[in-house]
């Protein structure tokens, strides 16, 4: 039977695909049918109920919606004819009759008036509703704008909540012409259960829904105010959300999502509404030094009033001081003297260069980013067992899967687009089984729910292995095929039993064997992880766990198949890919390899690569604190804020010789500097980054940086040029192609090419090619081709609960904020749906301290102390305490244990001792 249906139209013979509908072979043909209920985007099913897109069809009585009405072999449609045209004008007409004037309307540049242009219809000759059944304006929520007198009940808002983002928020209620939008919990918007992703504003043909940014005191606006449109990518998170910017007088208006590869539209409520932090009061506008007399280093300078300690300097005089500094103390105690933080805020242009710079400018290795702090240990596992750092497959394509696996991740607060697939998949009948000590949003989702012991994943991930190796429920031909370890592996598995390991866990043994059967008994399945499984001492072993699992079972290099872990940052794959890391040259090279140094040696013009690998985010920390790194060149990031132990941290920057810090804003870090290089927000430069996905992607420059502060590429070049190093670049496309020199993941790709795609995903085949989804479907990139097998043991967290210390605190994000807050909490929106610092505590134990939800805490470590506002959270257990990192006024990384992996040389964030005590808020009143 044929894929392809011939019929009739306008007079002309088409081809159709099966499940293509009229409307669709119409529009690809350039014919312009209205359509108001109908949105052409993934992930928007027809629905046919605005009837403005009727077309007449040859032998039939009535007319059809075009928008769901797929053709038939030989059918004649007809979308021109007069009984057709005139239906369509009479629809809208009739909407037309329930809007506003369009001078006064919400939207005077919406889908709805150009469809009626496009009908020839002006006014409605229809009477207009009645005054008192028009809706109330509804402008409850900080970020959107509800004018229901707009809304034509096309119900495009409900389908984009609850079938696009699956949030199940908005609802139709009423009868007939008084049938709207509500929201739950209660109307209005703004007390509702909305998580503000803004999926309804950008379905929404009227202007009912709008962006607060797009309307005025009077609520009316104009979508189509904007000087001109820029394609980019999203700062915030590792998805890879690809963005439109409005731009407006120099100055982003609004953000809509476009079809990426990534979010195929699709934004959450930082993509869409956390843009106006670049536009804030404190962003760096001139190179600053610190002042002679200015008071000893510490973190006490208020970015308002930062003249007390520093001066504005011109651009020559910051940077000849800046590389002055550091080439002092490279002449006084050598290279190893200095020590750089870059950024995976950055482009992968820039994340090169900098990695160059001091290796190159320094001699040595010691150069490192934010990943050691995420995901340092699933790369080592990774590579230690795969042959490669990145993902084997898109999160996307869970699509094709059986069964998901999610651990030690809360992709609806940290990757809310990549959950949308999630929450849609288990729509479609997938499994999917959540693992996490804290419940999150996923739970209603998931087939299962397992909930264990903070620190025991070992325990869990080696006792499903045990039944499936037991049961024999592994698939033997892709183990012989394509692994090796097999053996010794299956010898150490036997010991962990469901039974054994369920009183450590604190999952029942049946409930173990249920998952791992389902699991085993999968045609295609998918392991996604995140923080919660790499930031402990074990993080590698855990990931060793997650990838024997899918190699026991062969979930590894098929469609709907694979190992994940969600990257956490906008370019932490990228900055990776880049060289960013103290052991590996660009593309994960060993610096210990000859080879390698000898090819970075003929790229790099005869510079002598070391063969030792440089020192870790926190062995540099200490190396400072201990007086042998004098000097560090940090961008991007805030280790004043990131690190563990960050009092430790603080000290150390305080004692540093020279700092020179290049950010965006006067973080706490820039606090501790001797020259701050103010530098280019995401918005504000050109470049290309790589996503979770591994989707290299062009981001455009928008708007221009404020006052005299430069794209960060562009600094690096003129502080190589002042430490004595020949660099002659003169745009970022130079950057990328000697990046493609020396990394064959970049192979077929070209900055040409990504600016005509906009993504390619490596590694690709050809310049045809968009990229493969999926790899290793042949073999590994390691020795023999084939995977291994590493067993772990169980090992315990660095420091466990004493009377002294009698709770668990584990720290991560929050929705609205990101990182160390300090782009999240300049946005307007962001902060004002999360303004302060709070931790999570269980319902009963906040009645055990007499504390009610809302009143302050104290939680104490043995590194540290802070005080803060507490919820009550069922997600969080009893004998838990969950903190965000993103707050400085209860900073908790003043509480983590900085005990490290000791093989991916990641901190323990996610297990610390603690007690919590109520605070006395009368006593601190008085105080």
């Amino acid at each position: 039977m044929s894929d392809t249906i011939r019929f009739t139209l306008d007079g002309a013979e088409v081809e159709a695909k099966a499940g293509e509908t009229i409307w669709e072979v119409a529009n690809g043909r350039g014919l312009q049918i209205p359509h108001l209920c109908h949105k052409p985007a993934p992930g928007y099913r027809p629905d046919g109920n605005c009837r403005a897109c009727m077309v007449e069809i040859e032998g039939e009585r009535t007319l059809a919606a075009s928008c769901i009405r797929e053709p038939l072999e030989g059918m004649v449609v007809t979308t021109n004819s007069n009984r057709a045209e005139t239906a369509r004008k009479m629809v809208v007409e009739m909407l037309l009759a329930d809007q506003p004037e369009r001078e006064a309307a919400h939207d005077q540049s919406s889908h709805l008036w150009d469809m009626a242009e496009l009908q020839g219809v002006s006014e409605s000759r229809f009477p207009k509703l009645e005054k008192e059944r028009i809706p109330l304006l509804d402008d409850s929520h900080v970020a959107m704008s509800v004018n229901l007198d707009a809304c034509i009940q096309c119900g495009l808002c409900v389908r984009a909540c609850r079938e696009v983002q699956v949030n199940d928020v908005i609802g139709m209620a009423g009868r007939g012409h008084d049938a709207y939008p509500v929201f739950d919990m209660s109307d209005p918007m703004g007390d509702s259960s909305c998580v503000a992703c803004g999926e309804c504003v950008q379905a929404c043909p009227t202007g009912a829904l709008m962006p607060s940014t797009v309307v005025n005191e009077a609520q009316m606006g104009d979508s189509a105010d904007f000087d001109e449109e820029i394609k980019s990518v999203c700062p915030f998170c590792g998805v890879g959300c690809q963005v439109s910017m409005k731009v407006k007088d120099g100055k982003i208006k609004h953000v809509e999502g476009i079809n990426g590869p990534a979010n195929e539209g699709r934004l959450c409520v930082k993509g869409r509404f956390g843009f106006d932090y670049i536009n804030h009061p404190h962003r760096l506008t001139k190179p600053l030094i610190r002042r002679e007399d200015a008071p000893e280093k510490a973190l006490n300078v208020d970015p308002e009033n930062w003249q007390e300690f520093f001066r504005e300097a011109t651009w020559e005089e910051a940077l000849d001081k800046a590389a002055h500094g550091l080439v002092d103390l490279r002449s006084y105690y050598g290279g190893s003297a200095v020590a750089g933080f870059g950024s995976a805020k950055c482009t992968n242009e820039e994340a090169y260069l900098f990695q160059k710079f001091i290796r190159q400018g320094f001699g040595h290795n010691n150069v490192d980013h934010c990943t050691r702090l995420c995901h340092a240990s699933s790369v080592a596992a990774l590579m230690e067992n795969v042959g490669s750092g990145a993902v084997t497959a898109t999160f996307n394509e869970i699509e094709n899967a059986d069964l998901a696996i999610v651990i030690g991740a809360n992709p609806t607060e940290n990757h809310p687009v990549a959950a949308t697939y999630f929450k849609q998949f288990t729509k479609r009948g997938g499994q999917l089984i959540v693992m996490d000590p804290r419940g999150q949003g996923l739970k209603r989702h998931a087939t299962h729910m397992l909930q264990f012991r903070p620190g025991t994943d070992v325990a869990l991930l080696n006792a499903i292995m045990n039944v499936i190796v037991e049961e024999k429920l592994y698939d033997r031909n892709y183990i012989e095929g394509f692994t090796e370890g097999f053996f010794e592996f299956r010898d150490h598995i036997r010991a962990f039993t469901p039974e054994r390991m369920a009183d450590l866990c604190g999952i029942e043994a049946e409930v173990i064997r249920d998952v791992a059967r389902r699991f085993a008994d999968a045609n295609r399945a998918m392991i996604f992880w995140g923080m919660g499984v790499s930031q402990h001492i074990h993080g590698t072993d855990n990931a060793r766990c997650l990838i024997s699992l899918a190699l026991l079972c062969g979930h590894v290099g098929r469609p709907g198949t694979g190992l994940h872990p969600l990257r956490g940052q906008n370019n932490v794959q990228g900055a990776s890919d880049a060289g960013l890391i103290p052991q590996f040259l660009p593309d994960y090279q060993s610096v210990k390899d000859p080879e390698v140094r000898e090819l970075f040696r003929h790229i790099w013009r005869g510079t002598e690569i070391s063969p030792e690998p440089g020192l870790t985010v926190v062995e540099i920390m200490d190396r400072v604190y201990r007086g042998e790194i004098k000097g560090m060149y940090i961008l991007g990031e805030n280790p004043a804020m990131s690190d563990p132990d960050v009092e430790h941290a603080r000290k150390a920057l305080g004692q540093l010789d020279h700092l020179v810090v290049q950010d965006i804003f006067l973080t706490e870090t820039a606090m501790f500097a001797d020259v701050i290089l103010p530098a280019s927000a995401f918005a504000e430069k050109s470049g290309t980054v790589t996503n979770t996905n591994r989707q290299v992607q062009v981001a455009r420059q928008a708007v221009q940086p404020p006052g005299d502060a430069r794209e960060d590429w562009a600094v690096l070049v003129e502080m190589a040029r002042r430490v004595g190093l020949d660099w002659d670049y003169d745009d970022p496309r130079e950057v990328f192609d000697e990046m493609k020199m020396s990394m064959r993941s970049l192979h077929h790709i070209t900055w040409k090419r990504l600016e005509a795609e906009s993504a390619v995903t490596y590694p690709t085949t050809g310049p045809d090619d968009p990229g493969q989804p999926v790899v290793f479907g042949d073999g590994f990139p390691r020795r023999a081709g084939r995977a291994k097998f590493t067993p772990a043991r169980l090992t315990p967290p660095a420091e466990t609960p004493d009377d002294a210390f009698p709770m668990i605190l584990t720290t991560g994000r929050q929705l609205e904020h990101w990182h160390t807050g300090s782009m999240t909490r300049r946005a307007t929106v962001l902060d004002a749906v999360e303004p302060e610092a709070n931790c999570s505590l269980h319902p009963s134990t906040l009645r055990k301290l007499g504390v009610a939800p809302g009143g302050m805490v104290r939680l104490t470590t043995r590194r540290g102390t802070v005080e803060v506002m507490a919820r009550e959270d069922r997600a969080v257990s009893p004998d838990m305490v969950f903190l965000p990192f993103a707050y400085v006024e209860a900073a908790a990384n003043i509480l983590t244990n900085p005990a490290l992996d000791p093989f991916g040389k990641i901190p323990e964030f996610k297990f610390s001792a603690v007690r919590v005590e109520a605070v006395d808020t009368a006593q601190v009143a008085a105080e």
